[in-house]
């Protein structure tokens, strides 16, 4: 199984970049019977399901449960968790509570340890209060799991207003 992390604030013009680029990967993935395994969510979640779809591939989706009921998404992943549904043919639920940072990070340290690979797009930065992909590259390879770091130079992310003012 092969999953995927990244910077949760990804320009629009990069997401499509990166969609592209992530189904070229996933081909090959494809055509060996794997799998792909996202957590869902907004921005790369559904950049990465759309490319596994084009590119063969079986998508699984994770979503956040409650005593073994779906949980709520916040209003702005909704969408894109219907989206993914759409697009998968598995999906799992974990018990984690969406709303708490800890909780998502422990929810994707779970499902990395049942995955082959990961395509991490990571810009290099280190984890913040926003984002935790450094972490996650960092526990994905020290459980051994073979990481594929994806920045294309083109890549951009979202300037936050407190990086402005």
């Amino acid at each position: 199984m092969i999953a995927v992390v990244g910077h949760p604030d990804l320009t629009a013009p990069t997401l499509a970049m990166l969609e592209e680029e992530l189904r070229r990967r996933l081909g090959d993935f494809a055509r060996a019977g794997k799998a792909g395994l996202v957590r869902a969510g907004q921005g790369l979640p559904v950049a990465f399901g759309r490319a596994a779809r084009s590119a063969g591939l079986a998508l699984v989706t994770v979503l956040p449960s409650k005593n073994g009921v779906p949980a709520m998404l916040d209003v702005c992943d909704r969408r894109a968790a219907g989206e993914l549904l759409l697009l998968s043919e598995q999906v799992r639920l974990l018990e984690y509570d969406a709303a708490d940072r800890d909780a998502r990070i422990g929810a994707d340290e779970s499902l990395l340890r049942s995955c082959g690979r990961l395509l991490a797009v990571w810009d290099g930065s280190p984890s913040d209060s926003r984002d935790a992909t450094a972490h996650l590259v960092a526990y994905a390879r020290g459980c051994g799991i073979d990481v594929e770091v994806l920045w294309p130079a083109d890549a951009r992310r979202m300037v936050m207003e407190e990086e402005v003012s």
